[in-house]
């Protein structure tokens, strides 16, 4: 059992994430940050599959059964509480009121922007603590990202300065204006 698990958990459990990987190649991938979950959950399976492993078959396909299962109802429980969201989701166009001559756009403020917040800060106390709460919930790099943006740099320069790619500048750009992190601000 011992060589096992060394083998598995050699070089940063290099082996695990590969086979990981392999799975969640099946599903068509993930984000390098969702990643990590499954790396997390394939290290509790591991260790059920340890304790419950009996050497009547070989020790990897029973891994890998085990892990695709795990893999599979985790895939599942997160599709589950995207369509739930999807289901209560409003779109911006959605009109309302006896006319129906109110558009849910309309009664938007317009006008925030988070940068516009972080300015606005009572400079005698510094950041409310609504804002420390927002700020608390952002990566080094998000808040980099945040801090460029205020200083008037396009997406275009960010990128070149910070050596990011398109996609990790959007992702940086999504966490920022992600409702979830905004709405603390409200």
């Amino acid at each position: 059992m011992e060589q096992i698990m060394c083998a598995y958990y050699a070089d940063n459990a290099k082996k695990l994430h590969r086979l990981v990987d392999k799975i969640l190649l099946k599903f068509g991938g993930l984000y390098d940050k969702d990643a990590d979950d499954f790396y997390s959950l394939a290290n509790e399976v591991f260790v059920d599959v340890m304790r419950r492993y009996d050497s009547s078959q070989s020790f990897e396909v029973f891994l890998y059964t085990c892990l695709l299962n795990s893999i599979k109802t985790e895939m599942t429980k997160r599709n589950r509480e995207k369509r739930r969201a999807d289901r209560i989701s409003v779109s911006i166009d959605a009109s309302f009121g006896d006319g129906e001559s109110f558009y849910l756009k309309d009664v938007i403020a317009a006008e925030f922007t988070i940068e516009q917040e972080l300015f606005e800060k009572d400079r005698e106390e510094g950041y409310s603590r609504r804002m420390l709460l927002y700020l608390s919930r952002l990566s080094g790099l998000q808040k980099e990202v945040l801090r460029l943006n205020m200083d008037g740099l396009k997406p275009g320069e960010i990128r070149e300065k910070l050596h990011l790619s398109k996609r990790q500048y959007a992702d940086c750009d999504r966490a920022i204006h992600s409702y979830r992190n905004i709405s603390l601000l409200f």
